[in-house]
């Protein structure tokens, strides 16, 4: 249950309640006649075990019932906290927090009692005198005139409405007007009564009994138990309530809807004044006391409990998501949570997700249609993967006409993909392969058609390049620049499949989750159909599991699983156990150092970012990789420090997507007929106004050294160097080495037949040719100027 709808919470008060069960002279005199039949049995009861009262069935059920009540765990309220340890949200099914009867104030201990079940420390479960007036009373009346449950049997009949009863119809028969509950009950708190009081005194036994009641019970408002409604009503703490607050806390248990203060205020200071003269008659206050606590106003500051569910944690809402989502993978379900008053610490930064959230509603803002912008940083490590903060411009909600929405934008797969940034992941390939970071990259001139990759029309894969590129191109100058021509021809030599295989590795493991109802992973098709796309980034991608990819990287090859939790502790304050998929050395440790460093361009002049950068006055050495997807429909960006990753993706979240536009200047993007929005604009954007203050206060770190393995290439891969020998000997050399040769002529003063030139140089792909530029010991003389006479030819010279 999460609400009120319980409002008679005892049959223990005195006066006021509901109809009886009789209504008829003959009816009432059957009915005195059997219950007194009962109470008999009951009073019989502990002498004899209930031998020839009821069936041994029903013995057992009340031994069973007893033995759970004993040791019963009421349901708790779930309180998720940032790394700090300060609360972010709160689950539960019923708004309870378990307080020990130490920390529950005097007066309110007295004042239940007073009211409730003045012989509480006196009888054995069973105020056998109360219930005997009781019942000759109402049965007088043909009406509930007075109660007489035990503060025991309340505490039972609680635990069976709130505890054990999980449907409607359980809980009506835990509140069943019938004298056969009664006898349960009576029964039962007998027995319980006898079982806490083993090995212990009957004082402690019922200071027991009493923590327990003063925690399960109903108070209205969503409140249950003392805890939960002295900050409900008071805002305080339920060792800190006053006389008139326990008394209108004790007065409410007879009917919180009859009795709320907020609803019915005047009823309630009526109800609370007859607890109080209750506490005085009984001498647990002095009249002065009394007096003073009647004059006193009700009080009551507020009758809002915390907000229930992520939906309350406001900007952090998407990041408890995740919380919920990945502690159920880890096997604590969602009812588990709800019910189990778990403590459960996050990663979650706070001032990271101020950051990030301020770049990323400065960049689109939360009601800008089409248009969403997500973000998520992870840090590195070797052992953990800690996620510092995941956030979006949408705030998090149901209300879809407000653009709000529950949907996990920052680590669910984004369909429209992440573009180029996939690059990464062929350079990292074909850095596995052989090839070092400065290998000089063919970049074929734009409409370049794969003549290995098909289209769907089993045609050459046609590429097209978003700029203009030099024809031959460092593999660090590539990442930063992004042809696309270029890193397909790459793909060609290392394959699909090790490039799919690599990001998985890497950290995007969804691709090779199965698809729907056990189909085939994304990553299997794509390996099936030979996609010369995947390096263009056209796949689902998780802005989580991009953010990862960098701190795999940054944690030298270390991929370990992105987890939002440091630890979850029980409500008794023990270790709960989280298990974790292992970490993994995904790459050897000088590869991922010498990509990173093969990516620290990007911020740079000429690289895609540096625009991005510079407006927002970035300095720190990094890595990163911008991409964008074809009709400009989603743009992302992967940037990542030593010390943190982070990526962002823009896209259009409407059910029909379309190309989006970056506004420019302080406009945010929309949508368009013809996009132009890239990597290096909004995405790049958001990453650098968000990192700047989340790595501010930190020292700046350099990047992690190169290795000449991955930076020149592995030795099956190297070019010699020819360039000053003659040409036969060049070629020879080259041959031998494994690589095909082709000779170019250039007019040079160099001795004819001397190398002055090869391409490409450092390491090459091992079926590449490698271009040799060869002399031709002359240089031809310019053309004289109109009218003059022609100078004689310039021989040869040596060197050039």
């Amino acid at each position: 249950m999460t609400g009120g709808t319980e409002t008679d919470n005892g049959d223990g008060g005195r006066g006021g309640g509901r109809p009886g069960l009789a209504a008829r002279p003959i009816a009432r005199l059957l009915g005195l006649c059997l219950v007194a039949g009962l109470i008999l049995a009951g009073i019989v009861f502990p002498l004899v075990g209930g031998v020839g009262l009821v069936s041994n069935d029903a013995s057992d059920t009340v031994s069973a019932t007893s033995s759970d009540l004993a040791a019963g765990q009421l349901p708790l309220v779930t309180t998720v906290t940032d790394r700090q340890g300060a609360p972010i949200a709160y689950l539960y099914d019923q708004n309870r927090q378990n307080t020990p009867l130490e920390q529950i104030s005097p007066t309110m201990r007295a004042a239940i009692v007073a009211i409730e079940d003045r012989r509480f420390y006196e009888h054995d479960g069973v105020d056998w005198t109360g219930t005997l007036r009781a019942l000759v009373t109402n049965q007088s009346a043909g009406s509930t005139q007075q109660g007489a449950s035990t503060l025991t049997q309340q505490y039972i009949k609680n635990y069976q409405l709130y505890v054990t009863a999980r449907s409607a119809s359980e809980r009506l028969k835990a509140t069943e007007a019938t004298y056969a509950r009664k006898l349960r009950e009576v029964r039962v708190a007998l027995q319980l009564e006898r079982q806490l009081a083993e090995g212990t005194s009957k004082r402690q036994a019922k200071d027991e009994i009493l923590q327990r009641y003063l925690n399960i019970v109903f108070l209205g408002n969503n409140s249950y138990g003392v805890g939960a409604a002295s900050r409900t009503y008071f805002n305080t703490t339920p060792d800190k309530l006053t006389i008139p607050q326990a008394a209108m806390l004790a007065g409410m248990v007879q009917s919180t809807a009859q009795f709320d203060p907020v609803a019915h205020p005047q009823a309630a200071t009526g109800r609370r004044n007859e607890v109080i003269n209750q506490m005085q008659l009984q001498g647990m206050i002095t009249p002065q006391q009394a007096q003073e606590a009647i004059a006193s106003p009700l009080g009551v500051s507020s009758a809002a409990p915390p907000a229930n569910g992520c939906i309350g944690a406001g900007d952090a809402a998407f990041f408890c998501k995740y919380v919920v989502d990945y502690l159920g993978q880890a096997g604590l379900s969602s009812e588990q949570l709800e019910r189990g008053g778990y403590t459960i610490r996050t990663t979650l930064d706070r001032a990271a997700l101020t950051a990030m959230t301020t770049a990323l509603r400065n960049e689109v803002p939360a009601q800008q249609r089409n248009v969403a912008d997500v973000m998520a940083a992870v840090s590195p490590g070797q052992d953990r993967h800690e996620v510092t903060a995941m956030g979006s411009n949408r705030v998090f909600g149901v209300d879809g006409a407000a653009l709000e929405t529950s949907y996990g934008l920052p680590w669910e797969p984004v369909n429209l993909g992440a573009g180029s940034v996939y690059k990464v992941f062929t350079a990292a390939t074909a850095l596995d392969k052989g090839l070092g970071i400065d290998y000089q990259m063919q970049i074929p001139p734009d409409g370049y058609a794969s003549p290995i990759y098909r289209d769907g029309q089993g045609n050459p894969f046609p590429v097209r390049n978003a700029g203009n590129y030099a024809p031959v191109l460092s593999m660090t100058d590539a990442l930063a620049q992004s042809p696309n021509t270029g890193f397909v021809k790459l793909m060609e030599y290392t394959g699909v499949a090790p490039v799919v295989d690599m990001a998985v590795k890497l950290g995007m493991r969804s691709l090779a989750e199965p698809q729907g109802n056990g189909g085939k992973s994304i990553a299997e098709i794509a390996k099936e159909q030979n996609q010369g796309s995947f390096t263009l980034g056209v796949t689902p991608t998780s802005v989580l599991e991009l953010s990862n990819v960098g701190a795999t990287l940054a944690s030298r090859g270390k991929w370990c699983p992105p987890t939002p939790v440091v630890g979850v502790t029980g409500p008794d304050g023990g270790t709960v156990p989280v298990p974790e998929q292992p970490c993994e050395q995904v790459v050897p440790p000088t590869l991922a150092d010498t990509l990173m460093n093969g990516m620290s361009k990007d911020d740079q002049p000429g690289g895609t970012s540096a625009a991005a950068a510079a407006e927002n006055g970035w300095t720190r050495p990094m890595s990163g990789k911008t991409g964008t997807t074809q009709q400009n429909k989603s743009a992302a960006f992967l940037g990542f420090t030593p010390g943190i990753s982070g990526a962002v993706i823009t896209f259009d979240d409407s059910s029909s997507p379309r190309p989006l536009c970056d506004g420019g200047g302080d406009s945010p993007p929309f949508a368009c007929s013809s996009g132009n929005i890239f990597g290096g604009k909004t995405p790049a954007r958001t990453w650098y106004k968000a990192m700047n203050p989340i790595v501010g206060p930190t020292p700046v770190q350099p990047l992690p050294p190169t290795d000449p393995r991955y930076v020149q290439g592995g030795t099956n891969e190297q070019i010699p160097e020819v360039t000053g020998q003659q040409v036969d000997a060049a070629e020879q050399e080259l041959r031998d080495a494994g690589f095909t040769v082709v000779r170019t002529p250039v007019a040079n003063r160099a001795p004819a037949g001397t190398v002055v030139g090869q391409s490409p140089r450092g390491s090459a792909l091992p079926d590449q040719a490698i271009t040799l530029q060869v002399a031709s010991g002359t240089v031809p003389a310019p053309p004289p100027p109109p009218g003059a006479v022609a100078a004689p030819a310039i021989g040869p010279a040596p060197g050039n």
